[in-house]
């Protein structure tokens, strides 16, 4: 028994031997371990390129905010995203020299493969046009600093009528990541984009038109939307928002029933809209409490002539319980 046990031992260490020696094993232990070893590499590589990415991703927004400063700088926001396009390109360029060592210890004859692969590029060039106009308007997005991480935009887009308006959340080479104001989330190739408009670069206006009845005192209103803007620059909160006092421009059209004036004010890049409204809430105030209202709360009635039939008296009608009487049967 024991005899017959250690026969079939030596036969299975024996074709296991064989096995690493056959043409299959020698393979595995030579070529497959060593493009298991570049995918692994690979694979760590992105990852780490990734996790220096956000590291860096990360710091930038720790030094933004161990700051007083209410809004990034220009600098922060292009860092940011040179970062993520940075990191983009380069597991795309890691993963391509991976896979021409692969294919070197493969011995697969690159050389033979130049027709081929000249063909191929030509038809992946006539139907990746997209994707190359993609990639380079996103080169110049990003050199051109047009736009960066965290920015307020409003993008048009080929074929698209209404603009694309959300604040930016990623860059890449390719796409634009927009969120709107509702938190959806815009996916826009950076070759369709026609024209950019940046709301929140290096400074913003936050512009208030105020309508006034044509029986309005302009120069007293002047003076209260003056004491206004005095009043917006004593708000500590609101004067952080504020780069200038805002400035009274005065009249900017005249209606049939209304004057309108303009108030504009310098503001922190994105903070026009919190300004715009703040500014609107003081405005309505002092003039509610100077006794100045709009053509809206007193707007005028229009009379029209009656008609012939609705003056007809109404005697020519019968009473309505004589009505149903007749014409019940």
């Amino acid at each position: 028994m024991t005899t017959n046990t250690t026969y079939v031992a030596l036969s299975v260490t024996q074709r296991w031997h064989d096995f690493w020696r056959g043409e299959i094993g020698e393979w595995i232990i030579t070529r497959g371990l060593k493009i298991a070893l570049l995918v692994i590499f690979a694979i760590l590589a992105a990852r780490f390129i990734n996790w220096t990415a956000q590291k860096i991703t990360r710091r930038i927004d720790a030094d933004f905010q161990e700051t007083d400063q209410l809004v990034r700088t220009e600098s922060a926001k292009h860092r940011q995203a040179v970062a993520s396009v940075i990191s983009w390109v380069s597991i795309a360029v890691l993963f391509v020299v991976v896979a021409v060592d692969i294919t070197d210890v493969l011995a697969i004859p690159v050389g033979s493969l130049v027709a081929p692969a000249a063909v191929l590029g030509a038809a992946l060039g006539f139907g990746a046009q997209r994707v190359v106009q993609d990639l380079l308007s996103g080169f110049f997005i990003i050199t051109e600093k047009q736009y960066g991480f965290g920015d307020l935009v409003a993008l048009t887009v080929a074929g698209i009528a209404a603009p694309a308006e959300g604040t930016v959340e990623d860059v890449t080479l390719r796409v634009t990541k927009l969120r709107s104001t509702e938190g959806e989330v815009f996916t826009i190739p950076n070759g369709q984009i026609v024209k950019t408009m940046n709301l929140s670069k290096d400074w913003a206006r936050a512009v208030i038109d105020i309508p006034v009845p044509t029986s309005a005192d302009l120069t007293r209103v002047d003076d209260l939307l003056h004491g206004v803007s005095d009043k917006a620059m004593q708000d500590d909160s609101l004067r952080k928002l504020l780069l200038d006092a805002p400035q009274v421009m005065g009249v900017e059209s005249i209606e049939l029933d209304t004057v309108n004036l303009r108030m504009v004010a310098r503001t922190l890049p994105g903070k026009q809209f919190e300004v715009g409204r703040r500014l609107r809430l003081l405005v309505v105030a002092t003039l509610i409490r100077a006794g100045i209202v709009t053509s809206g709360d007193s707007g005028p009635v229009i009379n029209t002539i009656p008609s012939s039939a609705a003056v007809k008296p109404a005697v020519d009608k019968p009473p309505v319980e004589q009505q149903i009487a007749v014409d019940r049967p």
